[in-house]
């Protein structure tokens, strides 16, 4: 099966090893590229929890004072696995949307507990920290990055993508569903796509894609893309 995958590189890698593994081909096409924005220097020690929907966030902390011991809630498996790697070690990880991340802080802290620190995007799907604030929770948000669109296909991708076509193409957000469709056509790929199924992180994810007719649109949760496969044989 030929899969595309979407996300930047530093996102995708484990993936497409994966996928690899599994037996099939895989083009890597990433729509937008990440960019690190400039914050103040982060006190840990003024918050109770931080919490983390993207590996990003992580990779770009700019912080004067860490602390190792603090609750460190995370979107997925990637996602905890990059705040293990710069020191966290007291995490918790929900099974990868940022709904189930909401539930699992309610579970697990009481709103009384002190201030929370959500570090995220510029662009985010859907407001966790407002969610939260509405349960009753103190938080600040700090987006300490931001995506860019990828406006060029390399002529090696291009010409691979028309010759075969892709079986399956991953989106995992909005922004990145609204530069695939300028990039779509752009390169007058229209009559390629329809041969692909779409899988989309969310309805508000698919929402900017409906108007090209594709194969079969699906909705998964990150983590799941190995086993979705198997819906499509």
């Amino acid at each position: 099966m030929h899969i595309v995958i979407t996300r930047p590189k530093e996102d995708s890698v484990d993936l497409i090893q994966k996928l690899i593994k599994l037996g099939h081909s895989v083009t890597h096409l990433p729509v937008i590229k990440i960019q690190k924005l400039q914050t103040e220097k982060i006190n840990f020690e003024n918050y109770k929890a931080v919490i983390f929907t993207s590996s990003n966030a992580v990779r770009f902390m700019n912080i004067e004072k860490f602390d190792m011991n603090i609750k460190c809630f995370c979107v997925g498996k990637a996602t905890e696995l990059a705040a293990k790697h710069v020191g966290f070690i007291n995490t918790y990880c929900s099974e990868g949307t940022v709904d189930s991340l909401i539930e699992l802080i309610i579970r697990i802290l009481d709103k009384k507990s002190g201030k929370l620190l959500y570090l995220s995007s510029e662009f985010i799907s859907k407001n966790l920290d407002v969610d939260l604030i509405k349960a009753g929770y103190s938080v600040d948000r700090i987006s300490n990055y931001t995506s860019l669109p990828i406006e060029k296909i390399n002529e090696t991708t291009l010409n691979f993508l028309i010759k075969n076509p892709p079986d399956v193409i991953f989106i995992y957000s909005s922004k990145s569903a609204k530069n695939l469709f300028n990039l779509i056509n752009k390169y007058s790929l229209l009559n390629i796509v329809t041969h692909s199924n779409l899988m989309c992180i969310s309805e508000k994810v698919l929402l900017v894609l409906k108007q090209i007719k594709w194969k079969k649109a699906y909705i998964f949760n990150p983590g799941e893309e190995e086993f979705l496969l198997n819906k499509i044989r």
